[in-house]
């Protein structure tokens, strides 16, 4: 526990609860031999300096990025303060230029660049940058599950798009985007219908997973017609419902069906005679 002076004259002790690494005097010689590092400026807390010809190599070539050429996190944490007029919103944020060199060498012009675990929102910064700079037609989609994605996430992607900082027309990236909310979900742990969901969520939900489009539908079981297909969502909230011959006589010709219901009544014959295919609702009818 001895005090270590940074090359600007700033005095460093270890965290509460820590010492340093080596002894007083061990570190002494590790600071002769150039071989402990107070960042860019001199002023950050020591660090231990290793040599790439000291490091085992691996069966995977090293790749070195400099910082001077990607950025630290020193840098894109000052980053993100200057887009949030100074306040430190997030930890450990990701370089800009890191990604965009990420982006420069492993995408094109119009890649569609997905990141799972959005954070601070620096995917989307980069890309927006990138696409200022080359005039590329990239694309991001965001994915972040923690309450901070309204009001971090998407609002330091909407800031870098207006423009920040003292001068924000020249920061500008321009583009646009649109945020989105997760719902209640429509399938229960069990696999059965979330029977509290809107008939008409359900509906556009049926509907979309057959046939990728959306269903305009939305005051009868019938759902819509797609490549000669013609699809009908037989519900009632409170009731079982069933596919007979009576349900079957009042369709609509069409050369094949997909028919959703609780109950089916018809034959193997006559299905394949109307090219009908039956798919049994699921929920629980007990508690129908």
């Amino acid at each position: 526990m001895y005090p270590v002076t940074s090359p600007t004259g700033k005095v460093f002790y270890p965290s509460s609860g820590y010492s340093w690494l080596f002894s007083q005097e061990r570190f002494k010689e590790m600071l002769d031999d150039n071989r402990i590092y107070f960042g860019v400026n001199g002023n950050n807390a020591p660090s231990l300096k290793r040599f790439l010809s000291e490091v085992k190599q691996t069966v995977t070539p090293m790749t070195i990025w400099k910082y001077t050429e990607v950025g630290h996190s020193q840098d894109a944490t000052k980053n993100l303060k200057s887009i949030f007029d100074g306040n430190a919103v997030f930890d450990y944020p990701k370089s800009v230029d890191l990604l965009k060199r990420c982006f420069e060498l492993y995408a094109d012009k119009n890649s569609i660049i997905l990141d799972s675990f959005a954070g601070s929102g620096t995917t989307a910064h980069a890309v927006l940058e990138l696409n200022k700079k080359d005039g590329g037609n990239r694309k991001f989609i965001l994915v972040e599950m923690e309450d901070y994605a309204e009001n971090i996430t998407a609002e330091r992607v909407k800031r870098v798009i207006k423009g920040y900082g003292k001068e924000p027309e020249n920061s500008a990236t321009g583009g646009d985007f649109s945020f989105y909310e997760l719902g209640d979900r429509l399938l229960l742990e069990n696999g059965n219908l979330n029977e509290n969901i809107s008939i008409e969520k359900i509906r556009e939900y049926i509907y979309f997973s057959e046939t990728k489009e959306k269903c305009e539908q939305n005051d009868s079981d019938f759902l819509g017609e797609c490549n000669g297909v013609t699809y009908y969502f037989i519900y009632k909230k409170d009731d079982i419902t069933t596919l007979d011959f009576e349900y079957l006589a009042k369709l609509k010709k069409a050369s094949s069906y997909v028919i959703y219901a609780d109950v089916c009544v018809l034959s193997d014959e006559t299905m394949m005679k109307y090219n009908i295919t039956f798919k049994k609702i699921p929920r629980d009818i007990k508690k129908v």
